[in-house]
């Protein structure tokens, strides 16, 4: 994954967000990249993921840490394959 840093802000607040890119295989359709982005959603501290099953990314937003771990895991669930 390629982590990096930007800056968001709300009413005066600045929210940190931390971006990963993870390349996932056996994503053939946009119903494979919405249940994808929906599933990981759903992991606390995930703000944002946008999967591409043409290019084989999924971008992930999030505050603070979330458990990359558990994003790999819960994409392994869905039948897809995170490589390194």
């Amino acid at each position: 994954f390629i982590p990096c840093c930007a800056l968001s802000g709300a009413k005066g607040m600045i929210i940190k967000m931390k971006e990963i890119i993870l390349n996932v295989e056996g994503m053939v359709c946009t119903g494979c990249e919405k249940r994808v982005e929906n599933s990981l959603k759903e992991i606390k501290n995930v703000k944002e993921v946008t999967a591409n099953h043409e290019n084989n990314k999924v971008i992930i937003k999030m505050e603070d840490e979330a458990d990359i771990n558990e994003i790999k895991d819960r994409i392994d669930e869905l039948g897809f394959e995170v490589k390194e």
